[in-house]
């Protein structure tokens, strides 16, 4: 008798080595199904998803790792392995192929990672940005015109677009529409240069998925510009509507646009621009990983796609540099990609190990930034402190063209940083519950490095002006109800603490926000006597008291408000900012108030 074999290994079971595979029925048939599905599958990822086909995008990864790994999901599905244990076997034989192709790609995706990995390719990383350091403050960047100098930030400038929708109740529309306020920064209300203005540019929304479905074929009928340094808007009615956007669906969506035009290509996010014409166009970035595989992103180029027809035409950043042509345009690198390269520049420049240990001579930006008017391009502008540093103090500060990516630094000042001075303007105003400062403009006054900003209620609405020194930030901040009152008390702060400057110069600029251009100003009315005035509204509140409606009314060159009931006034409801009354006028104090208001036409 053969003796009895008994596996005391531990290992139980047959070989697996060995296993039996089953393959179900029609195997080669769902198969073939298997790959179609995978296939359907990849195209609705794609279409929505919208990655590129490159290996330098690690979208392209993902992209492809969905549609291998979909097709073993359904050679499962359909193979009925959830109730057939027996073809488990047969699923995992066909998953051996996709499998070896997922790693393929997670290696050929980690190598290329390696090859332009920061720990390896540190000093290229420093080399993406070009940085001019022969910079003088005063040659670059001369006296300021506060004709031109913008005092609107985004929170601002939508409170003032806003507004604007009021004036769609013309086509009967007023319900249709919104302002645009999309995830990233640059789709709104983008800064630009128009016709030598410092403009916002604020797109229009459908209200909803069902607005959309009914105003898809009339398209968008315009767009609102604000003007950041008169605080005007207008709302610019197209004779042909905006029907490609960032708030449009399927094909007429930007980033499908230039996707399905460029399959390859990789983009940043779209921003949106007016050409010399009032025309609206979609600038759209080309991006390339110029160190290695996956670093090192940079633009290479530009797709411009016209917001109303959709073409797209692209351009290199040669044309985008040297074309005048192309010179309207004032955005192609966006804030976050200057400022990561600005933070490879300020790190790597002594390599890898330097920046992540000793710190010798590194440098990085001070959090946020703002933007700057200059050869009729506009310029970031951030400052530059020490990786040692507390975050109160810079020592230098750059400007970035976001049209070329020219970098200028200018080193040897020292001062506090923007969110330091804008607390002390603050401070300043302490009394005013509830105001907040902007973030500062960095301007030239008598040759001194100035930080500006405004004060906002909590409406969003400019109630002061504030100028901080930024080298002697301590002892020279002041606030002013105007900015000529600001600018006086400025120059008078800078004498008592001795602060070199050009007094001049700094005499002599002019504030055009103290020149009523008005054909008839606002009158001042004493007593209690009704008296008449007519004037311009600059700002617009409102409350209810009793059930009616209260609004009140600031206009030009006075800090009065000038009350007025809905109910005794049917033209109050649809005033807007900038709209010229004619009214009587009783009382006196800060609140007065308006009898037989009436609308001046322009």
């Amino acid at each position: 008798m053969d003796p009895i074999k008994v596996d005391f290994s531990g290992r139980g079971g047959a070989d697996k080595s060995r296993e039996i595979v089953i393959p179900p029925e029609k195997a080669v048939l769902k198969i073939i199904l298997s790959v179609v599905f995978a296939l359907l599958t990849g195209a609705v990822v794609y279409y929505f998803m919208l990655p590129p086909i490159n290996l330098k995008a690690i979208e392209f990864y993902y992209f492809l790792g969905i549609v291998i790994a979909s097709f073993v999901v359904f050679l499962a599905l359909l193979s009925g392995v959830f109730k057939h244990s027996e073809y488990v076997p047969y699923v995992k034989k066909r998953s051996v192929v996709p499998a070896i192709l997922i790693g393929v790609l997670a290696v050929t995706a980690l190598v290329g990672y390696l090859v332009g990995c920061q720990f390896f390719r540190a000093k290229s990383y420093y080399r993406i940005m070009d940085v001019d350091k022969d910079r003088v403050f005063s040659e670059d960047i001369g006296e300021p015109n506060f004709d031109t100098v913008p005092k609107l930030d985004e929170a601002a400038t939508n409170r003032i677009a806003q507004r604007s929708l009021s004036e769609l109740a013309k086509q009967n529309k007023v319900s249709q529409f919104k302002i645009y306020n999309g995830t990233a920064a640059s789709t709104n209300y983008p800064q630009i240069n128009y016709q030598g203005r410092p403009m916002r540019l604020a797109m229009l929304n459908y209200g909803d998925v069902f607005k959309w479905i009914g105003n898809v074929k009339n398209g968008l009928p315009g767009y609102i510009l604000v003007d950041t340094a008169n605080e005007k808007r207008e709302f610019c009615e197209l004779e042909e509507p905006i029907r490609y956007s960032l708030s449009d669906h399927f094909g007429r969506h930007v980033k499908r646009v230039v996707r399905f035009a460029y399959p390859t290509y990789m983009f940043d996010n779209p921003s949106v621009e007016i050409d010399d014409d009032g025309r609206p166009f979609w600038i759209v970035p080309r991006l390339d990983k110029t160190i290695g595989m996956f670093g090192g992103r940079d633009v290479v180029g530009i797709v411009l796609v016209n917001a109303v027809t959709g073409e797209c035409t692209y351009h290199t950043m040669d044309e985008v540099r040297n074309s005048k042509s192309l010179q309207w345009i004032d955005r192609v690198y966006a804030d976050d990609l200057i400022l990561e390269q600005f933070k490879y520049y300020g790190l790597y420049e002594k390599g890898f190990w330097n920046a992540l240990v000793f710190w010798t001579g590194c440098v990085k930006s001070t959090d946020g930034c703002n933007y700057i008017a200059l050869d009729d391009d506009v310029w970031l502008y951030t400052g530059v402190t020490s990786l040692r540093s507390d975050d109160e103090s810079i020592a230098a500060f750059v400007l970035v063209n976001q049209r070329t990516k020219e970098t200028r630094y200018y080193d040897g000042i020292s001062g506090s940083t923007e969110i330091a001075a804008a607390n002390a303007a603050k401070e300043r105003a302490s009394e005013k519950v509830g105001y907040t400062p902007s973030f500062p403009l960095l301007l030239n006054i008598g040759g001194s490095p100035t930080y500006f900003l405004v004060i906002k209620d909590k409406e969003e609405t400019v109630q002061l002006y504030g100028m901080v020194n930024v080298e002697e930030y301590n002892s020279v901040k002041v606030v002013g109800s105007t900015i000529s009152e600001c600018l006086d008390n400025y120059l008078t702060a800078m004498k008592n603490a001795k602060i070199p400057f050009d007094r001049s110069s700094a005499e002599n600029i002019i504030v055009p926000d103290e020149i009523n251009t008005d054909d008839t100003p606002a009158a001042e009315p004493q007593g209690d006597s009704d008296s008449a005035m007519t004037g311009r509204v600059t700002e617009i509140r409102s409350a209810v008291i009793d059930g009616n409606t209260t609004y009140y009314l600031r206009l030009d060159g006075d800090s009065a408000y000038y009350a007025v009931s809905a109910a005794e006034s049917e033209q109050a409801v649809i005033l807007n900012v900038g709209d010229t009354i004619r009214a009587s006028v009783s009382g006196s104090g800060l609140i007065r108030n308006l009898k037989n208001l009436e609308i001046v036409p322009a």
